[in-house]
């Protein structure tokens, strides 16, 4: 496994393993003992960033990791989130953000209890909290990192001012949003603001939410419990206009003997090196499938052709249903 650098000192495998679709939003919960088994594989294949949230069940992903990763901790970085308005005993969603600093402070204690740890390698703000001003957030966040609880500071769906604002603050250490071959929305501002910064990016949904993948079409059913339900983008006929775009994947991956998956994560990580994604998945064929972009090298002239054929191809639908599109910042 090739190592990459987020940030100025936190190195990460060149791929991390998103755990979510473990626990939450991706259907029902898979089984706790194969996914502890699944986490010992990745890591046994050198990967060592697993991203988890305390929303993510909630909570429940936050203590599948921590009982997986406990025996291996001191080899692994653990990455986490704060930020959604949750009830830290009962679990209890209120809905929208809570960024203020004492629900911060109390929320990582409760983290480092259900990850079983006594620090925190990347805590990230899930959302930003336009009720707090983010110069509020990063100060509390640098006050734990004194303290020793975290190690460093992350911001998710974050824009470029808030990243500005809270990176003078408290060094920001890798952002966390959207970002694909069917999402293209950071290219714009987003990455020459972190490469001006160095701060490092972590893709999550690096296949789409495995639209990417070639697995997908108009006629695919998800579980009733799958957030993709409603998702304008997964919307059948959505899905049967943007087919168009994994056409030009396949046959990049048919040209090379190597499969849609691995062309889609191996042009993410050429775009550049501080670029870190986070697929997650539920299967070991799939993980093992996934770790083979690392070893794919796009020339040049492919990453030329598959940027110039996606650039005629309009993406229909929007990528999050409009309440979570509301939560993003900028």
């Amino acid at each position: 496994m090739k190592n990459r650098k987020l940030g100025k000192d936190l190195e990460v495998s060149a791929l991390g393993l998103g755990c979510m679709s473990m626990s939450a939003l991706y259907g029902p919960p898979a089984n706790k003992q194969e996914m502890i088994k699944l986490i010992h594989a990745a890591h046994d294949r050198g990967v060592t960033l697993f991203d988890t949230a305390e929303s993510y069940g909630p909570f429940v992903n936050e203590e599948l990791l921590g009982e997986a990763l406990q025996p291996i901790r001191d080899q692994v970085i653990i990455a986490t989130k704060f930020g959604f308005d949750i009830d830290l005993q009962s679990g209890e969603r209120r809905g929208g953000a809570n960024s203020r600093p004492e629900h911060i402070k109390a929320a990582v204690e409760a983290c480092l209890k259900r990850l079983r740890t006594d620090r925190i390698d990347l805590l990230y703000q899930h959302r930003v909290d336009p009720q707090v001003p983010i110069e509020d957030v990063a100060g509390a966040i640098k006050e734990l990192i004194n303290e020793g609880k975290v190690k460093h500071f992350g911001l998710s769906e974050a824009g470029v001012q808030t990243i500005r604002r809270a990176h003078s603050v408290q060094p920001v250490t890798a952002v966390q949003s959207e970002y694909s071959l069917f999402w293209r929305g950071p290219q714009a501002e987003l990455l020459p603001t972190l490469e001006e910064l160095g701060i490092g990016f972590v893709p999550f949904s690096p296949l789409g939410a495995g639209f990417l993948t070639g697995k997908i079409d108009e006629h695919t059913t998800f579980d009733s419990t799958d957030f993709r339900n409603s998702v304008p983008r997964f919307s059948p006929e959505a899905r049967k206009a943007n087919l168009a775009l994994v056409d030009v994947i396949k046959r990049v991956a048919s040209d090379k003997n190597v499969t849609p998956a691995q062309v889609a994560l191996a042009w993410l990580l050429a775009q550049k090196p501080w670029i870190v994604p986070i697929p997650g998945t539920t299967k070991l064929h799939r993980l093992e499938e996934n770790l083979g972009a690392v070893d794919l090298q796009l020339s040049v002239q492919d990453l030329n052709q598959i940027n110039e054929e996606v650039s005629t191809i309009q993406v229909q639908g929007e990528r999050l249903p409009e309440a979570a599109l509301k939560m993003t910042d900028g």
